[in-house]
C-alpha cells in the first residue's frame, strides 16, 4: 500500500525527522511505499536557522503545497505532520473529508495556541479553533503526549492514539563513566530553544562555573559566543554527532518556561539524554514529569537554587550518578524508543 507523509520540515529539522523520517524504512520494511512531501524545504530551514526570513521560499511552500493535494488520491494513507497549510483556514483538510479522503493527523507540539493564544486578534478570531478542525475532519489523531491527546479528544477527533517523540536505541550506546577533571553539564537544542529556555539560565550557569572551576557546559546547536562564562564549550549539532556529543556529558538539562505551549512538548532532549544512559534534570514541566521520574532517573527542579544544587549532589556522588543513568536508560527502552513504538504506528495505520 502507498502512503503519503504530509510533513512540515525535510528531515534536516527534528520535528519531522523524529515524528516522521525515521519511521519510513520500518514502513518499507513492513511492505508500505513511502513518499514524503515536506511542506518546507532546506533551503528555508537553513535560512530560518540562521535567523533569516526569505518570503518568496514561503510563498513557494504554499504553491508546491497546492499541487502535491491534486495527487491524495494516489495515495492509500495519508499522514499530516501538524496541518496542511499553516496560517490559513483549515478549508484544504475540511475538502479532504468532504470527499472521503481519510488523513491522520500528527502532533509533537500545542501548535493550536500558535492560533489561539496569538497576539494577534485576527488570528485568534479566524484561526482560533483552526486546528481542533483539523483533528474533527480527521479519521485519527496521533499525539506525542497527553496534554495534545486531551486536546484532540475535545476537539472531536474520531480516534486518538498517544505515540511519544522516540529515539533510535540503537543510535545511542550507554556512557561508562570513567574519572575525568571535567564535570560536564550538557544541552542540545536549536537557536530559537535556545533563546526561549536556556538563555534566561544564564544568570545560574554562570554562578555555578565561578565557583567550581571544574564545571563545564557544553551547548550543542550554538556556534556563537553567548557570553555564558569562560567554562563553556559550542558546538554545533549534526545527526550524525548528536549521540557522539551527549555522551560526553555528565548530567542533561532541559530547562523549560511554564507555558501552555511548553505543556505540549514531548520531553525529546531528555529521551536523548536518558538514552545515553545520563541523568537528566529538568524543569517541573509538562511531559517532562513523565519521562524524569523523580530521583530515579533524574531530578525535576522548580527555582535556580536547586538546579545549582541538584547539578552538584549528581556532581558529587557518582554511585547515584551511575544508577539514575541505568534507569533512564531502562525507561527509555521500554517506552520512548522507535523500536516499541514503530509496531503501534503500523497498528494505527491499517486501522485508519
Amino acid at each position: 500500500m502507498k502512503i503519503l507523509y504530509l510533513t512540515k520540515y525535510t528531515r534536516m529539522a527534528g520535528s519531522s525527522r523524529m515524528r516522521s523520517f525515521q519511521y519510513f524504512p520500518y514502513l518499507e520494511k513492513a511492505g508500505w511505499i513511502v513518499t514524503a512531501k515536506p511542506f518546507f524545504d532546506d533551503a528555508y530551514l537553513k535560512d530560518f536557522y540562521s535567523g533569516k526570513k526569505n518570503v518568496f521560499s514561503v510563498l513557494k511552500s504554499y504553491i508546491r503545497r497546492f499541487f502535491v493535494l491534486l495527487t491524495v488520491s494516489r495515495y492509500d494513507r495519508i499522514v499530516i505532520e501538524k496541518e496542511i497549510f499553516p496560517f490559513l483556514p483549515a478549508f484544504a483538510e475540511k475538502i479532504l473529508a468532504i470527499f472521503r479522503v481519510q488523513y491522520i493527523a500528527d502532533y509533537d507540539d500545542a501548535i493550536f495556541h500558535n492560533y489561539d493564544q496569538s497576539s494577534n486578534p485576527a488570528i485568534r478570531k479566524f484561526l482560533g479553533n483552526k486546528i481542533a478542525k483539523v483533528m474533527e475532519y480527521s479519521s485519527a489523531v496521533v499525539a506525542g503526549n497527553s496534554y495534545l491527546a486531551k486536546y484532540a479528544a475535545k476537539s472531536g477527533a474520531k480516534k486518538v492514539e498517544i505515540i511519544p517523540t522516540v529515539i533510535d536505541i540503537n543510535r545511542y550506546q550507554p556512557k561508562q563513566i570513567k574519572d575525568t577533571e571535567k564535570f560536564i553539564v550538557g544541552w542540545i537544542g536549536t537557536k530559537t530553544t535556545f533563546e526561549k529556555h536556556l538563555l534566561p539560565c544564564k544568570k545560574w550557569i554562570k554562578e555555578i562555573q565561578e565557583k567550581n572551576p571544574d564545571i563545564w557546559f557544553h551547548i550543542i546547536g550554538i556556534t556563537d559566543d553567548m557570553d555564558f562564562g569562560n567554562q563553556v564549550k559550542y558546538i554545533p549539532w549534526s545527526e550524525k554527532t548528536e549521540a557522539e556529543e551527549i555522551l560526553k556529558m555528565d548530567v542533561g538539562i532541559m530547562p523549560l518556561q511554564d507555558s501552555l505551549w511548553e505543556k505540549g512538548k514531548c520531553a525529546y532532549k531528555l529521551i536523548q539524554y536518558s538514552a545515553c544512559g545520563i541523568p537528566g534534570i529538568a524543569s517541573d514541566v509538562g511531559m517532562n514529569k513523565e519521562v524524569t521520574i523523580e530521583n530515579e532517573t533524574g531530578f525535576l527542579v522548580r527555582s535556580e537554587n536547586e538546579w545549582i544544587s541538584k547539578i552538584l549532589e549528581l556532581k558529587n556522588n557518582e554511585s547515584e550518578r551511575k544508577q539514575m543513568g541505568a534507569n533512564a536508560r531502562k525507561l527509555v527502552e521500554e517506552k520512548y524508543c522507535i523500536q516499541v513504538t514503530a509496531d503501534k504506528w503500523q497498528e494505527v495505520l491499517m486501522e485508519n
